[in-house]
């Protein structure tokens, strides 16, 4: 791998060894103010809301700005904001403030994987944001047992290092990666021509528009994870911090199973198969949680639905990548990102009204059946216009070859 994917990997391992405040926000409202469990998750969706614009900033920016600075500056807002969360004295006060964070929250986002993508050639994009995903999950290892730990004693800690992280990775990338060109497109390994390429237009892609439907369900389902696992623990009488213990078995699972990814049989699938086989597993574990009544079956469960989502992170965002006219990784990436931020609005809400009507078992349930859906939709639904996105490209290519 290229010095700047390595250079990313590590500095986003960093922050997010820190990156656990999030799925206890809901608590922390419940918890020191008094809140219901319907407005705590209202005011995390509010949140989500404001990570739709920051994802679609972090794409404009990335060319006005330059990649290096968008990314800095996003890192910098949020470590400012999860600092006045932990410093927060009134309700009103921490829905401001979790606004703001999520207003900064994804500006690095689509510079940052923009870079790896244009740092790659095509056939190893999987292999780049694999290592990524990995690296993450390196770091949510140590991140886990720091929530669980930390989280018992007071949860506003949890903000303040998630903070610590936030500011020292922005400082190790303003320093490491090269100086920003705004307005240049960047040109992708490969030796094609970058400039003077044809407009980026990413809301007319139907390819795109199939992609990021499949990915605001799979966000979403990532997302009531994160936001309904603490609070399903507490409703089966277990402790809500043990959920960190859990995310670091995700870490775990995610990190042990890459060596598989290179094993000839998987790594020759296509990305159909790959993707519909990573929502299968996903399915089993989500319907293990239904089931689910003691911290080893949660383990277990927690284990299947990681090990399907190795198979998912590794290939969407290079599939992503590969729809992008020349020079358009950030806007087709940035779009692409919004179902992070829909999903993050929706979960909140869709997580905790299904556990308050329903209870535990449907949450999971009706979770693991949208898992189910997805992967009958990659080759009935999202393969088929995939392919005719990348055929015209192929014919263009072969035809300047010539």
């Amino acid at each position: 791998m290229p010095r700047i994917v390595w250079l990313l990997v590590v500095a986003r391992a960093v922050n997010k060894l820190g990156a656990f405040s999030l799925p206890f926000l809901t608590v922390l409202i419940s918890s020191d103010f008094g809140a219901s469990v319907t407005t705590a998750g209202l005011l995390s969706a509010a949140f989500g809301l404001a990570t739709i614009p920051s994802r679609l900033a972090g794409g404009r920016l990335a060319g006005v700005l330059g990649r290096r600075r968008t990314i800095v500056l996003g890192l910098t807002g949020c470590a400012v904001a999860q600092l006045a969360i932990a410093a927060a004295d009134s309700l009103l006060q921490v829905a401001l403030f979790a606004i703001l964070l999520g207003l900064a929250f994804e500006l690095y986002e689509p510079p940052s994987q923009a870079m790896i993508a244009d740092a790659v050639g095509p056939a190893e994009r999987v292999r780049a944001f694999s290592l990524l995903n990995a690296g993450l999950a390196v770091a949510g290892t140590g991140a886990g047992l720091i929530a669980a730990a930390v989280g018992r004693w007071d949860l506003r800690w949890l903000f303040v290092v998630d903070a610590l992280t936030c500011l020292a990775c922005a400082l190790a990338l303003r320093l490491a990666l090269p100086a920003d060109h705004p307005g240049r497109r960047p040109a992708a390994t490969g030796g094609e021509d970058e400039g003077g390429g044809a407009p980026v237009r990413p809301w007319r892609d139907r390819a795109l528009w199939a992609m990021f439907t499949c990915g605001t369900v799979f966000a979403l389902v990532a997302m009531q994870v994160v936001m309904g696992l603490p609070l399903t623990l507490a409703r089966r009488g277990l402790e809500p911090a043990d959920a960190g213990l859990l995310f670091t078995a995700s870490a775990v699972t995610v990190v042990a199973a890459q060596p598989a990814l290179r094993l000839r049989r998987i790594a020759a699938l296509t990305d159909t198969a790959a993707l519909a086989l990573g929502y299968t597993l996903m399915t089993l574990g989500l319907a293990g949680y239904a089931l689910a009544s003691s911290l080893p079956a949660f383990l277990v469960a927690t284990g299947l639905w990681s090990l399907g989502e190795v198979f998912v992170l590794g290939r969407v965002f290079g599939v992503v990548a590969a729809l992008a006219p020349p020079g358009g990784s950030d806007r087709y990436l940035a779009a692409y990102g919004i179902s992070w931020g829909i999903a993050t609005t929706a979960a909140p809400i869709t997580a905790t009204q299904l556990l308050d009507r329903f209870g535990a078992t449907a949450l999971w349930a009706c979770t693991a059946a949208l898992c189910l859906a997805l992967a009958a939709a990659q080759p009935l639904l999202v393969a088929p216009l995939i392919g005719a996105a990348r055929e015209p490209g192929l014919r263009r290519r072969a035809s300047c070859r010539t």
